[in-house]
């Protein structure tokens, strides 16, 4: 087993495609030592990003409202789950979220909208928004609008978007399981539009949705056909509501395995560990940051995440570096740094038991 890391290794430096055999084993050997590929993984993430982490930051700016379908989601038409609709935020929000999120040092500033996909007056909004961020506020974009064609990827790209967002989610094979309003080759379509246009293109999965080991690594493999510099890699969160709840798939290192897959396929991209690292990865988030060297932070589309300064703390505690400046005061001091996180006092005085001295 130690050649066979030391193997993958060579391979991931040398940007050799790994066979998909062992991609296959990486998920789904029992007897593999995790531990050993995370440290194998990290071989290859430093390689390409040194200890630096980027951090992103969603914003949400339109939200519930979709006349699709998908299984996982929150905001389609088939979710019961109780969300706060709004249409699209006003462009001066939008703007000042921009100027607040660069404040932090978020590295990426996304923005996402549900629907199908953006109407040509919503697109033409859309475009006034990017230029105006990347003209007033300097912060790098990404947009997440659903269903793009050409056109509109061209007039993202000329108002100076960096990245535009679309997930293939799950496999070919497994699509028409998770959403029946759209289809794998939609979603292909608009991933080459961007590269078409010259945008550059991120796009992940989500697992957790009762998929195959076999799906997860023909995800892996498509997005390093298309040469997608970034994957988000997200975790199934079970919202109540939604038709898709819970496959019982996921532990912290079963996800841990997966984040090392995609590295090893895809070794020169940002693999940014997404939707359901807190709740998935629990005690093994700073570990992941070995395969993976990008996260979000401060929540998701539809659900909480860890607020910042404690992600900021955990980046640091593991050995890495946030990538970009921070400019946000440090508003604690040195002894709050070190308190667990509900601030209860570790015994209680009035039950702890005390040995008598002799």
């Amino acid at each position: 087993m130690k050649d066979r890391f030391s193997d993958w290794t060579r391979l991931a430096l040398d940007d050799a495609l790994l066979p998909r055999a062992d991609a296959l084993a990486m998920l789904g050997d029992v007897d593999m030592d995790v531990l050993r590929l995370a440290a194998a993984a990290g071989d290859v993430r430093m390689a390409h990003f040194g200890r630096k982490v980027k951090v992103h930051q969603i914003n949400n700016i339109k939200n519930g409202l979709c006349p699709e379908d998908c299984g996982y989601c929150a905001q389609s038409k088939v979710s019961d789950a109780p969300l706060k609709r709004y249409p699209t935020k006003d462009e001066e929000a939008i703007l000042q979220e921009a100027r607040e999120a660069k404040q932090r040092g978020v590295y990426r500033y996304c923005m996402v909208a549900s629907g199908r996909a953006p109407t040509p007056r919503e697109a033409t909004q859309l475009a006034r928004i990017l230029s105006r961020i990347r003209d007033e506020v300097g912060i790098r974009t990404c947009l997440s609008v659903g269903l793009v064609d050409d056109q509109t990827a061209r007039l993202f790209k000329e108002a100076g978007l960096d990245r535009l967002n679309h997930n293939l989610n799950t496999s070919r094979c497994h699509t028409d399981k998770i959403v029946s309003t759209h289809t794998y080759q939609d979603r292909l379509d608009t991933l080459l539009a961007a590269k078409r246009a010259g945008l550059e293109s991120c796009s992940g999965m989500i697992t957790g949705m009762g998929e195959s080991d076999a799906d997860i690594v023909d995800v892996a493999y498509e997005l390093r056909g298309l040469e997608v510099p970034s994957i988000p890699v997200n975790f199934l969160i079970p919202i109540a509501g939604n038709p898709l709840y819970d496959f019982n798939q996921l532990s912290p290192l079963r996800c841990l395995r997966i984040l090392c897959m995609f590295r090893f396929v895809n070794p020169r991209a940002e693999i940014r560990i997404a939707g359901g690292r807190e709740g998935h990865l629990r005690g093994l988030q700073s570990l992941a940051l070995y395969p993976a060297n990008s996260l979000f932070v401060d929540g998701y589309l539809a659900t909480r995440g860890d607020e910042k300064l404690k992600v900021y703390k955990m980046i640091e505690d593991a050995g890495f570096e946030i990538d970009g400046e921070c400019s946000e005061p440090q508003t604690q001091t040195a002894a709050e740094r070190y308190q667990i996180d509900d601030n209860r006092n570790i015994m209680n005085p009035k039950t702890a038991v005390v040995a008598e001295s002799s």
